[in-house]
């Protein structure tokens, strides 16, 4: 159980709106979708704004980061776009895009506040040669989603790449499970499963939310997350989005594996929202009305996955010291 402003989040998102110097891309698909719609009211983003939006938002996270009584800093991260089978951006399949500079960027001028999580598809032709840069750059991991990056982690032609990030112990976080933030392709490419090779080559992998399959019903990778905590020691998960009802069954499932817990990173998602549903009839009605009340939500993540006896580590006992420590 983790007290005090000592957590890092490994999994926040940084959103941004291209503004014609940030690097960024959101296709006309992605602008009309619900989803996104729903995030720009929710938010209160004025895509004929997009500077001042993503100063909005920038501030709003700030904000809500400094206030947390158990977080420190953030992960950014950003979002590759896909590429074809020469290695090349194909804009026309790509829904979103946050570039690494615009999250190397961010981070740089917010030192005490964020880390950056950069994004690099394999299947991109410098894959190699963008994980030096970004590493000499100061990234503290390298963030992909499978589904609509449309690469498939088990690419015997990406060994490189994985070794690359070993060479320069910059931990692989993947997305695992269902995605429906971005337009998938192929959802298989979501299985955890897919994510040993990476293991193999020395990688060190975190499997985002907890392996959960994020479609209620029931939780199919539980035994793969089992395994690949036995079966390797640089193998972890984060618990971004397990508070969610799409996921909360693998939140309540990690309750009975006290044995893994030592393998669960914090995370949130930021900026989904973070739910005390799986709380309700499992904790006192003392600690579920904190829960309640408790409007920060790296907080109430913190609050929920503590009331429910759901332990977790930070990010910083896996980064070098000089990376996770913040800047004076």
């Amino acid at each position: 159980m983790m007290t005090g402003k000592t957590l890092i989040d490994c999994h926040v998102h940084l959103a941004a709106l291209p503004d014609g110097d940030n690097g960024c891309y959101i296709s006309p698909k992605m602008l009309r979708s619900p989803l996104f719609r729903f995030l720009l009211w929710k938010h209160q983003l004025s895509p004929s704004n997009p500077r001042g939006a993503n100063r909005k938002y920038l501030d709003d996270l700030l904000t809500e980061l400094r206030a947390s009584r158990h977080v420190q800093k953030a992960v950014l991260l950003g979002m590759d776009g896909v590429y074809d089978h020469n290695g090349r951006l194909n804009q026309p399949h790509t829904d979103f895009l946050i570039g690494n500079d615009y999250v190397l960027k961010t981070t740089r001028a917010y030192p005490n506040e964020f880390l950056a999580g950069v994004s690099i598809n394999p299947q991109r032709r410098d894959a190699v040669e963008e994980v030096h840069r970004c590493a000499d750059g100061g990234a503290a991991l390298v963030k992909v989603l499978p589904n609509a990056q449309q690469f498939d982690p088990t690419d015997t032609r990406y060994k490189a790449f994985y070794r690359t990030l070993a060479e320069r112990k910059l931990p692989f976080l993947s997305h695992v499970g269902y995605e429906f933030s971005l337009i998938g392709k192929d959802q298989s490419l979501g299985d955890p499963n897919r994510l040993r090779l990476a293991l193999d080559e020395g990688a060190t992998v975190i499997a985002a939310h907890a392996c959960s399959y994020g479609l209620i019903i029931y939780e199919k990778f539980l035994p793969t997350l089992r395994d690949l905590v036995k079966r390797y020691p640089h193998f972890y998960s984060d618990i971004s989005a397990l508070t969610l009802p799409n996921r909360f069954r693998m939140l309540l499932h990690l309750r009975q594996h006290p044995e893994m817990h030592e393998r669960l990173l914090f995370g949130t998602d930021y900026p989904l929202s973070v739910s005390h549903v799986a709380a309700w009839g499992r904790v006192a009605f003392g600690a579920l009305y904190k829960m309640i009340r408790t409007r920060n939500r790296f907080d109430r993540q913190v609050e929920v996955c503590n009331g429910l006896k759901l332990s977790f580590r930070s990010l910083g006992d896996l980064l070098p010291h000089s990376t996770a420590k913040t800047t004076a």
